[in-house]
């Protein structure tokens, strides 16, 4: 009897042996065969465009098809759900952006945690947003725009792409910051929002440098200050809102690249270092950068991991304290 567990055991071993070799040839020859890059928004935003450009750099690098599949749908969550209950084999990875940390705060249901079903892989690119009004408004200056919202409490309109969207956070988080009070927008989409308040509908808005830097330069829009703690390149007259006297104000819009929880930490590793050396492409950068992007990896998947768990803090915290939510 005892031979005979002897012999059973062993058998296990070798199995299990062979499993474990087999993985890590798997992981050590990791991609073999077509990867996928979920981006839950619709084409042709910054998160899009810069996860294809990404994709079609990694393909070269990495000797095997990269792709990107748009699957948009409320407010991400549609192609984030998707992600998270796939395989964690390191053959669909997600494209996220800031929503991907704020929704859970203010959707009842997420379905998803960031950092429970999900690991971090590395930050793509950072994007400032800057702080534009119409030109009508009597304000040329942070300070001038925080006087006049004190001297008329609820009465200055902003714009967003709708509720909890990163205009309406940052909006808020400003608000809340210099102590003013202001009329909420919301609209169902950015690009309506923008336009509005070039029209004169709504007095202001927080925006990505890349979209409304056209507007500026043809005068349609008034700049105030950019989000980021240093200025942006595509605007480098414009001060920071911390410069300009809110003191740590900081409110920038991040891309990265995440995959299902447990995908093995050899793969996360080797996409980390891969999108690294992408994003050091001097042409590559110098594209992104005249369209205010600025992109920018993560030294380690769980410095990546620490950012994440830091705007999901943040954000937690500004919706409460402003009872943001979304049913």
């Amino acid at each position: 009897m005892n031979t005979m567990r002897l012999s059973v055991n062993i058998t296990m071993l070798v199995a299990a042996v062979s499993v474990t070799c087999a993985f890590a040839q798997s992981t050590a020859s990791y991609p073999t065969k077509l990867v996928r890059i979920v981006v839950p928004l619709a084409p042709g935003g910054n998160v899009d465009i810069v996860a294809r450009s990404i994709a079609q750099h990694l393909s070269d690098n990495m000797g095997q098809q990269i792709i990107v599949e748009n699957r948009p749908g409320a407010s991400s969550l549609v192609g984030t759900q998707l992600v998270a209950k796939l395989p964690p084999d390191g053959y669909t990875l997600l494209a996220v952006a800031n929503t991907f940390a704020m929704v859970p705060s203010i959707v009842a249901n997420p379905g998803y945690d960031p950092l429970k079903d999900f690991s971090a892989i590395t930050l793509t690119c950072l994007v400032p947003q800057v702080l534009v009004v119409n030109p009508a408004l009597p304000v040329k200056t942070v300070k001038e725009l925080i006087a006049l919202a004190k001297a008329q409490p609820g009465q200055l309109t902003y714009a967003t792409s709708g509720p909890g969207g990163t205009g309406h956070m940052a909006t808020e988080l400003f608000s809340r910051q210099v102590g003013v009070k202001m009329l909420h927008v919301p609209y169902k989409g950015n690009s309506q929002a923008l336009i509005d308040v070039i029209g004169g509908q709504v007095m202001l808005m927080f925006d990505q440098v890349s979209t409304s830097d056209a507007y500026i330069k043809a005068g349609k829009l008034r700049p105030l200050a950019v989000s980021s703690l240093t200025r942006s390149p595509l605007l480098p007259n414009l001060p920071t809102i911390d410069e300009a006297g809110v003191k740590g104000f900081e409110d920038i819009t991040f891309n990265g690249l995440v995959a299902p929880a447990g995908t093995p930490r050899e793969i996360l590793v080797r996409l980390n270092n891969e999108v690294a050396k992408v994003v050091r492409t001097p042409a590559l950068r110098d594209r992104f950068i005249e369209r205010g992007v600025e992109l920018k990896s993560s030294a380690s998947t769980e410095e990546f991991t620490a950012y994440i768990k830091a705007e999901f803090d943040k954000k937690a915290k500004l919706a409460k304290e402003a009872g943001i939510k979304i049913d």
